[in-house]
């Protein structure tokens, strides 16, 4: 009969081959496209929020790397997001970050600031990257080859790294901002269309980080 320990070891022990048979079908696109040598990830976030920047990365893992609990970032807690992150900039070849801000989402709308957000993370990769694994989209004017993935970030190890490095750093961002403009709480929404956010927004009007095309329907 086993020990309490050792029932909590063989069940720590089934956990653990549980996530790294989970890692092997997160990198199934990485191992399809082997034969590249330096394959990137690349992912967004903050395409939705009414304030702030979007923000994309564009990452390049070591082939063999295989970072336990890895995943789209929206499945992940912040604690778990924090600690990811740290592990993939230790771990990573090269890590590439592009934001267009609210101005410029306003000027070209918010899908050519992404695109354009995008294209900046990739040149900053250096290594060059010969592969773009990209959750959903293809990126106009990048002459990389590029296979979209649809919800990639759960499906790419390369792109999950990047949903976190994205996630992470535009969080940090509006946590900053929060304390420059107090009141609409961007610490806690990240710019997004909370309740209370959009009743600040109401009260106090908008700042300048707030995307003047998205709040109209909050403010005259």
């Amino acid at each position: 009969m086993s020990t309490a320990k050792e029932e909590a070891e063989r069940k720590r022990q089934l956990k653990l081959q549980k996530e790294l048979e989970r890692l092997e079908q997160m990198a199934s696109y990485e191992k399809e496209y082997s034969e590249y040598e330096f394959i990137c990830g690349i992912d967004e976030v903050g395409r939705g929020p009414l304030a702030g920047p979007v923000v994309a990365c564009a990452c390049i893992l070591p082939k063999d790397s295989r970072i336990l609990y890895i995943n789209d970032s929206k499945k992940l807690s912040e604690k778990k997001r924090e600690t990811l992150y740290s592990q993939i900039m230790e771990e990573a070849v090269s890590v590439g970050i592009g934001e267009a801000s609210w101005e410029r989402i306003d000027e070209i709308n918010i899908l050519n600031a992404t695109y354009e957000a995008m294209r900046e993370a990739i040149g900053k990769l250096d290594p060059r990257p010969d592969l773009c694994l990209n959750d959903a989209v293809t990126i106009p004017g990048v002459t990389i080859l590029q296979v979209p993935i649809v919800k990639g970030d759960a499906k790419s190890m390369s792109i999950a790294a990047a949903s976190i490095v994205a996630k992470v750093t535009r969080d940090h961002m509006m946590e900053e901002y929060d304390k420059i403009y107090p009141g609409y709480g961007f610490a806690k929404n990240k710019g997004y269309g909370t309740a209370e956010h959009i009743a600040a927004l109401k009260e106090l009007g908008p700042v300048p980080i707030h995307r003047r095309s998205f709040i109209g329907n909050f403010v005259g």
